[in-house]
Parts: C-alpha cells; sequence; structure tokens
C-alpha cells in the first residue's frame, strides 16, 4: 500500500535516517499500512540512544501513580502546549486527554477558556498555574505553590503539575522548531486513543498499532 505523503520536516537528513528502534518500526507500520505518521517519531529514531531515556522519563511523568491523575496530566500537557501555539502537540494530547477523561466536548471547551469550562475550582487552579509558568516565568514564586495548596493540592501534586508544564515546555519547542506538523483529525483521534491506552514506551505502542494495522 502507498504511503500517504506528509509534509516533509524542517529536518530532511533526521527525517529520512532512522537507525533501528521501537520508533522506527512505527513509521514503518504506518507508512505500510497507508497511514499518517506522527512525525516526532522521526526525531526519536534519530538517535535512540538519546531518546530512549526520554520516553521513559515521560511515561513516568504522565502514567506514574500520582494525585493528578492521568487524564488531567493530559489536559495540562494539552492546554500548555496550546498556550504555547504548538498545534501537533495541543492536538496530540487534546485527543488523549478526551480519551481517558470521556470528554473531548470538555478538552475542547477547557482549551478554549478554562474560566467558563465545566472543571472544577482545583482543576482550574492547575491549569492557571500552567499557564503563568508557561508564560511568565520569572514571575512565579511560593505564592503560586501555596495557591495551589488553598484549593488542596498536597506537593507531590504539585510536584507533577510542575513536571508536566516544563516537560511540554521542552515538547513544545523542540516539536515546533524542528518542524514536525499536525496530521489530520482522525489521525490524532486514532493515536490518541492508543497513546491512551499503551502509554509512552515505544514498545507498547508498537504492540498496538501492529494490531490495528492488522485489523484494518
Amino acid at each position: 500500500m502507498k504511503a500517504v505523503e506528509q509534509e516533509p520536516t524542517y529536518l530532511p537528513e533526521v527525517e529520512a535516517n532512522p537507525q533501528p528502534s521501537p520508533y522506527a518500526d512505527l513509521i514503518s507500520v504506518a507508512k505500510a499500512a497507508g497511514r499518517e505518521h506522527w512525525q516526532i517519531w522521526n526525531l526519536f529514531a534519530y538517535r535512540p540512544d538519546v531518546t530512549s531515556h526520554l520516553a521513559s522519563f515521560t511515561e513516568g511523568v504522565m502514567r506514574a501513580p500520582a494525585p493528578i491523575d492521568a487524564g488531567l496530566r493530559e489536559l495540562i500537557a494539552a492546554y500548555t502546549s496550546y498556550t504555547n501555539e504548538c498545534e501537533f502537540c495541543w492536538r496530540s494530547h487534546a485527543a488523549v486527554a478526551g480519551e481517558l477523561l470521556g470528554s473531548h466536548e470538555m478538552v475542547r471547551q477547557v482549551l478554549e477558556d478554562v474560566e467558563s469550562s465545566p472543571l472544577d475550582a482545583p482543576r482550574k487552579a492547575l491549569l492557571r498555574f500552567a499557564r503563568k509558568m508557561t508564560l511568565q516565568l520569572t514571575a512565579m514564586d511560593e505564592g503560586d505553590v501555596n495557591q495551589l495548596r488553598i484549593f488542596g493540592w498536597n506537593d507531590e501534586a504539585i510536584y507533577f503539575a510542575i513536571l508536566v508544564v516544563a516537560l511540554f515546555n521542552f515538547y513544545n519547542r523542540w516539536i515546533t522548531t524542528s518542524g514536525v506538523h499536525p496530521v489530520s483529525d482522525e489521525t490524532h483521534r486514532l493515536h490518541g486513543k492508543r497513546l491512551a491506552l499503551s502509554g509512552y514506551e515505544p514498545k507498547n505502542r508498537l504492540a498496538g498499532i501492529r494490531e490495528s494495522a492488522s485489523g484494518a
């Protein structure tokens, strides 16, 4: 089956040289099925000796047991990315958040306007924190942390909130500057479902995409 044509990234040598790894396999399986692939896989596949650590770190930040559930961590990731105008990241993680939280409409409302969204006050406080940390880092101080405590978040929860926001500020810059493009709504939804089920370890994601491809 002919692979779907996708707009190239800004790093053609990186994109053209995936090294043996689960991410290279993810790209191959998607292309063999005639489907779009997430171009972030090209960034991971170029130097898997380095990026495998990033994948494991991301799995821990986003899926380890924590006072902030995985769905809310995905929503924070999507909101941080939306704030940074990183379309690939916000669309990708909005899809995952919608799956885990059971409402894509609620996620859309949050991204468009946190204050009028149906989130409760403690969760809105986390997203305000994420926005300030992203846009006004030098203005952050202990008062911002204490404000989250007022809404019932303990230090472990705040620790994970900071991790998620910091991680996705990194991803947004890596993705945007490397020229990773968003994919179709259908492909974002498809990968969002897979990521919600399998997490961030590439071997688990590869098993899911192979199962889906074989059933297509």
